[in-house]
């Protein structure tokens, strides 16, 4: 089993978790699902590029979820969005990603 973990940033916010409590709760317990069958190895629908995975959804607006992995039993959680915010959270999610790098090296 995978343990989940989320990213923040140095003054200790969630952007992930931001974006979540932003949302209704139906979606909410969608997503919820979904980082349940994640801690078990099934990313459903995604894609992987530049060392990051989007988890994308067919549910409402085409949300998406932003993740790595790390040592193959972590899976951080870098931020959310929709397909409408799509190539900006994207740029986000690459940065906080070089950041997390950083910060562990």
């Amino acid at each position: 089993m995978k343990e989940i973990i989320y990213y923040r940033l140095k003054n200790g916010k969630c952007p992930y978790l931001d974006w979540y409590k932003s949302l209704d709760k139906s979606i909410r317990l969608v997503i919820d699902r979904r980082i349940d069958r994640l801690k078990n190895g099934n990313l459903g629908i995604y894609k992987r590029f530049d060392n990051l995975t989007e988890l994308k959804f067919k549910q409402g607006a085409g949300y998406r979820i932003y993740t790595c992995e790390l040592d193959d039993v972590i899976i951080v959680l870098l931020s959310g969005g929709d397909k409408s915010s799509q190539v900006k959270d994207i740029k986000l999610a690459k940065m906080y990603l070089e950041e997390l790098k950083e910060r562990y090296r």
